[in-house]
């Protein structure tokens, strides 16, 4: 299964205890820092898909204000899958930081090729 950014960032929100929609929102911006923000429509297509693979259950249903709040959960296999792709996504950083430093150190090196031979790099 593919995880996208929000679907990476709603399991992530629900690790730590189960969140209704709104709260589940309020956490991807807490933990992305603005960054994402995601939409009511777009987070409950998203949690549609997680608990249709069995990453993220229904935990309760309450009625606050009138109003019915969905709570979900993380499941184990979330966690899992989580856990995986944290790994992957961590993995993926290390190689491209290195090659990015080989080229640092690779275009420090042709510049100062360049200078001495007078040609540019």
């Amino acid at each position: 299964m593919h995880i996208t950014e929000p679907m990476f960032l709603a399991l992530t929100a629900l690790v730590d205890e189960p969140r209704h929609g709104y709260g589940i929102v309020q956490e991807v911006d807490r933990l992305s820092e603005g960054r994402v923000q995601l939409k009511i429509g777009t987070l409950y297509g998203v949690l549609d898909r997680l608990t249709a693979e069995g990453l993220v259950a229904l935990d309760r249903e309450e009625v606050q204000q009138g109003r019915l709040r969905r709570y979900y959960r993380l499941t184990d296999e979330g966690a899992g899958a989580l856990q995986e792709e944290a790994a992957r996504m961590a993995a993926n950083a290390r190689t491209a930081t290195a090659r990015l430093r080989v080229r640092a150190a690779g275009g420090a090196l042709m510049t100062a090729r360049a200078s001495l031979s007078g040609g540019a790099a």
